[in-house]
């Protein structure tokens, strides 16, 4: 009888256990590492979670393996581990721990491995429970490497420039950093190259100031760096100031035109005369201008890698000059200066809808209403570089057409902020706008750009 007593209370007990395990209260701890993701370098960490459900952990370690080597980094039962431990839930926890050079003296470049063993007992501590979970990642120690081989680089202010660098090892993020500003380069458009070569467009804006650092740099994913600074001069250029009169008739026709294109700014159309509208169209001056520069930023890095354009590009052809590239305004209104903006590009006249043409080959990135520059046109040309059409009253492109030099894109008009018909054009290079100027030029295409690459060859 005993006997059967046993054999009915061992039977209830693995009956028990079977459904503490369905329930999944027996399943092992589960542990997610963070950190590493792909690369560690002189600096980094350890980050990971650990969970067990319904039970506390007794063990859990955390191991560094490379080259046939291991070393312990943490373990649950080391008060003097260097690392912090927070208690992210009642048997959650979350462990950050450094593994870089000065935290892990072994640490050498190449393939390495982060192992982590976790243990939590089971229903009536019958059994320890435990789960090994791993990571591999790569160390980095040395920093990536930068050569400069194009020469004569000199930047005008507001203006663009073009520098041809090597970087290695090939999967590092690289380019040309003006300030806190990051041009990023590309593989140079030069026939069976090396694929460290590379060709970075970029600007000194016209608000950064003439002493504003320049330098190539090479970045991998580990945040080691490099730098080469590279550039001969800069040059200062003056910018032209200028005083617009608004009046009633041009905020009343501008106004609801485009707040019924910008939902974004969550204003209703307001009612009344222009010093009622006023207001609306300060808000459209300013804040929507910004709105707009984020805009056009976001469609730069739908840039091309591949060069599609050629030579000089090309002006509207027998255009007056209305407006220059960073004309400094200030509006006025019944008197009284109400709002101050610069005005980023050029703005050409001929004719009433006068045929606008692609200034050079490309493909078209935007055909619609862009906030103040109401129909407006964006042409991808690669490498970062891109032209802007504003104002336009139609359009002969649509998103995704490949365009050539001289090709009809669209017709002139008085769309956006626009008081007369004319075409806004601008330059920009990295969603960043520049003087337009220099890209008309041939002289400056053949030297800053030809030449460089031709020698690059």
């Amino acid at each position: 009888m005993l006997r059967w007593l046993i054999v009915l209370l061992v039977i209830v007990m693995l009956a028990a256990v079977a459904t503490y395990n369905v329930a999944g209260r027996g399943a092992p701890p589960v542990v997610t590492i963070i950190k590493p993701d792909k690369v560690v370098g002189q600096s980094g960490s350890v980050d990971l979670t650990a969970d067990a459900p319904n039970a506390r952990l007794t063990a859990l370690t955390i191991t560094f393996e490379q080259n046939g080597r291991s070393s312990r980094l943490y373990s649950l039962d080391d008060t003097n581990a260097n690392a912090t431990v927070t208690h992210t839930g009642r048997n959650q926890l979350r462990i950050t721990r450094p593994i870089g050079r000065q935290s892990v003296p072994d640490l050498r470049s190449g393939p390495a491995r982060i192992v982590v063993t976790a243990t939590r007992p089971s229903f009536l501590n019958l059994v320890q429970l435990t789960a090994t979970t791993s990571k591999d990642f790569q160390v980095r120690l040395e920093p990536p490497r930068i050569a400069v081989v194009s020469t004569h680089h000199y930047v005008n202010h507001g203006g663009s420039e073009m520098v041809v660098y090597k970087a290695t090892p090939p999967d590092v993020t690289s380019g040309v950093r003006v300030g806190d500003i990051e041009y990023l380069g590309f593989p140079a458009p030069v026939t069976g190259a090396d694929p460290s070569l590379k060709v970075a467009f970029f600007a000194l804006l016209h608000d950064q100031p003439l002493n504003a650092p320049i330098a190539a740099f090479a970045r991998d994913d580990a945040g080691n760096q490099a730098k080469a600074s590279f550039v001969d001069n800069v040059f200062e250029k003056p910018f032209k100031k200028s005083r617009i009169a608004l009046d009633d008739k041009f905020i009343e026709r501008v106004v609801p035109e485009i707040l019924e294109h910008s939902p974004q700014l969550k204003i209703a159309t307001p009612t009344g005369t222009g010093s009622d509208m006023l207001p609306a169209f300060l808000k459209i001056n300013g804040d929507l201008r910004k709105i707009n520069a984020d805009e056009i930023f976001t469609l730069a890095a739908k840039t091309s890698p591949t060069r599609f354009w050629s030579g000089p590009f090309v002006q509207l052809g027998n255009s007056q000059v209305e407006a220059s590239f960073a004309d400094h305004r200030t509006y006025t209104y019944a008197g009284k200066e109400v709002d101050q903006q610069v005005h980023l590009g050029f703005d050409l006249a001929v004719t009433s809808r006068v045929a606008v043409v692609a200034a050079n080959a490309g493909t078209v990135l935007n055909a619609s209403w862009l906030g103040i520059y109401g129909n407006c046109i964006i042409i991808d040309h690669g490498l970062g570089v891109q032209s802007l059409y504003g104002h336009l009253s139609s359009f002969d492109v649509k998103v995704g057409d490949t365009v050539t030099r001289g090709q009809t894109i669209g017709r002139s008009g008085m769309t956006g902020l626009a008081g007369g018909d004319h075409l806004h054009f601008t330059m920009l290079v990295g969603g960043r706008m520049v003087n337009p100027v220099e890209w008309w030029d041939p002289h400056w295409i053949a030297d800053r750009v030809e030449r460089k690459l031709g020698e690059a060859r």
